[in-house]
């Protein structure tokens, strides 16, 4: 019977000594998921920091979002600023209003020739009209001759091995294009080889003699890849370049127009340069004498949806009178924005007409079209 007390009274000390432990050291124990979910359930305070609010008039939508068809990319017609409105007192409850405008604009660069292809340089804005999907814009914000905008140039060139035969040329009539074409401390330009991948020689630069090595860095390799060459000089070299104020951005595209490897289609690759708005001047390599070659109706197809021109050399020595030709309408060229009319952020694609008024003959080029915002 002793044994039998000491041993009841051993069992009641270690649970006393284990209770009062338990509930000494519960903040160190991890909590039970219920209390997990119930402590992260709780709403926090909100700080005192910066208050975004949205204009809400017409003219004002929020900032767009990006569209399913276009993997990466940021719509043109979407200009934003801020503008800090107001400051409480200074201590602990200084609160900034910040106040974000969202003014849809679309910005269009086009050019102007006559009858007889010469280009027309001495006209205003009330030579001009615009259409957004065949309506009349709500409004010209502003107009330019822009004849000496700051350049941001991509050279692309096809070293597939397709054009091994004339490549050599190619890259001469490119260096020397480069170097009439990018004033130092002015314009930029970079160079992309391609064949099943495209391959940077040289990146952004003013300097002249760097463009030239990069262009004779060039190696004719495999396959053609044009249409991912092309979405990526767009997406991920002049979409992401740093503009001070308003420039031209433009692809000069060296190829036959072949594509047999691209992951992207043709039209993907238009609507990057679309909302990167860069105009591409295309040059067939395809040098046959007058006929037409089944990639010339492709590099047609781009140069025509983006504003620029497709040029087909009879000869080859014709290659460098169109790298002339691109240099002289890169400095002869008008820029407007307007508001359209009923602009909805749904992520559409809306087209572009602008009309020479008060003039006959005269024709105007330019991108068809752009993409909305989205929500």
């Amino acid at each position: 019977m002793k044994f039998r007390g000491s041993v009841l009274l051993l069992g009641s000390i270690l649970f006393l000594a284990a209770a009062f432990a338990q509930t000494s050291g519960s903040d160190e124990l991890p909590s039970a998921p219920s209390a997990v979910r119930q402590e992260r359930s709780k709403p926090k305070p909100a700080p005192p920091a910066k208050v975004e609010a949205q204009a809400s008039t017409p003219s004002q939508t929020t900032p767009p979002a990006e569209t399913p068809a276009a993997k990466s990319g940021t719509p043109q017609a979407t200009p934003s600023t801020q503008e800090k409105i107001g400051q409480g007192s200074s201590g602990s409850d200084d609160v900034t209003t910040t106040i974000t405008k969202t003014v849809n604009e679309v910005n269009v660069v086009f050019t102007v020739t006559d009858r007889h292809g010469r280009y027309v340089k001495n006209l205003g804005r009330g030579d001009f009209s615009v259409l957004d999907d065949s309506k009349p814009a709500g409004q010209i914000r502003s107009f330019h001759s822009e004849t000496d905008l700051p350049l941001q140039v991509g050279l692309m060139v096809d070293a597939s091995n397709s054009v091994r035969d004339r490549f050599k040329f190619e890259q001469e009539s490119a260096i020397e294009f480069l170097n009439q074409t990018v004033r130092p401390r002015y314009d930029k330009a970079f160079v992309v080889g391609f064949d099943v991948t495209p391959e940077v020689t040289q990146d952004f630069t003013d300097n002249t003699e760097a463009l030239s090595r990069g262009v004779r860095a060039l190696r004719p390799g495999g396959g053609t890849a044009m249409y991912d060459a092309l979405y990526f000089a767009c997406r991920d070299k002049l979409l992401k370049e740093p503009r001070n104020g308003p420039v031209r951005r433009a692809i000069i595209l060296l190829s036959d127009g072949d594509d047999n490897m691209s992951h992207v289609t043709r039209e993907e690759a238009i609507e990057m340069a679309l909302r990167a708005e860069v105009i591409v001047y295309s040059i067939s390599t395809n040098i046959t004498g007058g006929a037409r070659h089944s990639g010339d109706k492709v590099l047609e197809r781009i140069a025509d949806a983006t504003g620029g021109r497709a040029f087909f050399p009879f000869q080859l020595n014709d290659v460098a009178d169109a790298f002339v030709e691109i240099q002289d309408e890169l400095r002869s060229q008008y820029a407007l924005s307007y508001n359209p009319s009923d602009l909805r952020t749904d992520g559409r694609y809306h087209t572009i007409e602008i009309l020479a008024q008060n003039h006959k003959g005269l024709r105007v080029r330019s991108r068809r079209g752009y993409y909305a915002p989205t929500q």
